[in-house]
Formats: C-alpha cells, structure tokens, sequence
C-alpha cells in the first residue's frame, strides 16, 4: 500500500486553498497518495483509480466556455476514479503559479491550457523534471510539442479561421469586425488572423476587455456607430456572440453576427436566426479526452496521436439547417 505524501510547506499556495479563494473548482473521487513514477503509481492504485489530476487554464471570470470543459474533466475523472483539480487565472503568472502549486502538490498528472505559451515553459519543464506528465488542450496547437508536452486536444485555430472567411464569402460579407476578447492569446489572434487569410472582404480585429461585459457592449455598439460598412461581427466565444446581438441592434447597425464556440443560450439564437453560425471546437470533450489520456498514460502508457500529432476536436459548424442536431446537448450543458 503506498503512504500518502505529506501536505506541502505552509508557505506555499496549496491548490485547495486556491479553491476557498474562488480560483479553483474542485470535483472528483476518493485519492490515495500519488508517485511521480508512473510504474509506481499504477502498481499501488488499482486500475488507476485514486490517481490525482490538475487541469489548469487560462479560464477568466464568468467566461462560460470553461463550465463545458469541467463538465468534460468531470465525467473522465468519475469514469476512471481520478481526483481531480480544476483550476483557472486569466494572468499568465497566475495561471504558471497554478502548474507549480501542483507540481508542489506531487499530482499524477497536468493538463494546461498555452494561451501564452511563453509563460508555460517554466512551469512545464517543472513538472516534467518532477516525473508528471503534462499535455495540452484548447490553446497551444503550435506550441504544444516545443513545450516538451505529450499530447494536445484541440482545434487548429488557423483552420477554423480560415473556414470562416470561407463562409463569410459565401454569405456575400464585405466587412468583418473580429472581437477578441483577451489580448496576447495565441488561439484568438489565430482564428482573425485566419479570417483575413481567406476572407475576400476587409477584416479587422476589435480588442475588448473580456471579464467586463457591460465595457464589451459599449465598445462593440460605439465601433458598428462609427463605421456602418461594417456588416459581419464576428465574436470568439457564445457569450460575447449573444452580448453583439444586442450591440447590434443598439447601434442601429445591419451587421450580422457569427461566432466561435457555443453553447445552450447561442443554440436559441443559432434556432431564431439572430446569430448565423457558431464553431463548435467541442469543449466538453476537449476536457475530457484530456484527463482521460492522462489516466490512459499511467495505467497503459498510451499516448494519443504517437505524441506526433494533434487530437483534433474541431471545427464544426452549428447553423440553423443543423441546430437541432446539437440541441439536446446543449441543454444538457455538454455542448
């Protein structure tokens, strides 16, 4: 039987105290203690079971994305008896500090999110030096192997931009106005750039402030009053999609308004026409192939893809001719 490691020195941030604070979420089953040698791990845990994984990302306050990965995380983490950590900070160093805690906390395993790659390398080769494998989900398609991580689910950004400019064409648009809702992270700056790439119309990127709403509105609303050539907003995630809606019609503009990512609310406006399409990169699934693939590797040091090639989960195309496919899924809460 193993002995259970002992808690981490006072001085650091222990990833539970991070959860009284409201930085993280936790949800899972009964752990026995953990060993950073896979051999050793799954020899003590039968099947796995009370194996103890962290899932950190870039997750801002109120952005209701990150619920559908949890719920993902939550289902494998049940399924395969895991205790699991879900935890988030928008800030680069408070996402790294989060990997170090539970590095620290000698987890059996890290997935992480690379919206700023940079900022991951440290804590990554941290985890790794301690023997606890790391992948990768949602942000960091291009980053994931250079970071020395084993896996990566996701969608290829680039891809799923450039298919929409592909749609944006055939909607016959002539100017997108592409939101992006956080500043520095590679995955949206990929998809506009993707757009531009392909789009025969003019593009151009809006920078809002994410985690206020009331400020995405009223930028949103003020830029489609100053420009009415603006005829296709085009926002990067459901919630922000649904607040264009309204901004649209306060401005008195005639853009329309398409999306990436969904979920239960964007499926009514996607069903009533106000929203056109939404990209669909699968998020529920993205958590929990994740934390599936880490229990994978320490029970039968499987690795997806041969650690050569991306999972991809998406893009995929929610329009009003298909809604009804993803509908009761979404009000379930796992799309």
């Amino acid at each position: 039987m193993n002995t259970p490691p002992p808690p981490p020195p006072a001085s650091h941030r222990a990833v539970a105290a991070l959860a009284v604070a409201g930085c993280l979420l936790v949800a899972g089953c009964s752990a026995s203690g953990g060993t950073s040698d896979s051999g050793a791990a799954s020899a003590g845990k039968a099947g796995g079971a009370g194996l103890r994984i962290a899932v950190i990302t870039h997750a801002g306050e109120g952005d209701t994305f990150w619920d559908l990965v949890h719920k993902g995380a939550e289902a494998a983490a049940a399924k395969d008896g895991i205790e699991l950590t879900f935890a988030g900070d928008p800030d680069a160093a408070g996402q790294a500090e989060l990997v170090r805690d539970a590095v620290r906390e000698n987890v059996d395993g890290i997935a992480v999110t690379l919206a700023k790659p940079q900022a991951m390398q440290g804590p990554v080769a941290a985890a790794k030096a301690a023997g606890i494998p790391v992948v990768g989900l949602n942000s960091g398609m291009g980053s994931w192997q250079s970071a020395g991580l084993l896996e990566f689910f996701g969608q290829d950004e680039s891809v799923a931009g450039q298919a929409v400019g592909d749609k944006l064409d055939g909607l016959k648009a002539r100017h997108a106005l592409c939101v992006i809702h956080e500043r520095g992270n590679v995955a949206l700056e990929a998809r506009c750039a993707g757009v531009r790439k392909t789009f025969g119309g003019d593009t151009e990127n809006l920078y809002v402030e994410g985690t206020d709403s009331d400020a995405v509105a009223g930028t949103i609303t003020a830029e489609l009053r100053q420009d009415p050539t603006i005829d296709e907003v085009v926002t990067n995630g459901a919630q922000f999609a649904l607040t264009a809606v309204e901004s649209v019609k306060e401005s008195g503009s005639r853009a329309r308004v398409a999306t990436f990512d969904l979920n239960k609310d964007l499926v009514k406006a996607v069903r009533s026409g106000s929203v056109q399409f939404a990209v669909d990169q699968q998020p529920y699934l993205q958590g929990y192939l994740a934390v599936d693939s880490l229990w994978l590797y320490r029970t039968n040091g499987n690795v997806s893809g041969g650690g050569v090639s991306p999972v991809l989960t998406g893009p995929a195309f929610v329009t009003k001719a298909n809604v009804d496919a993803v509908a009761q899924f979404a009000a379930n809460g796992t799309r």
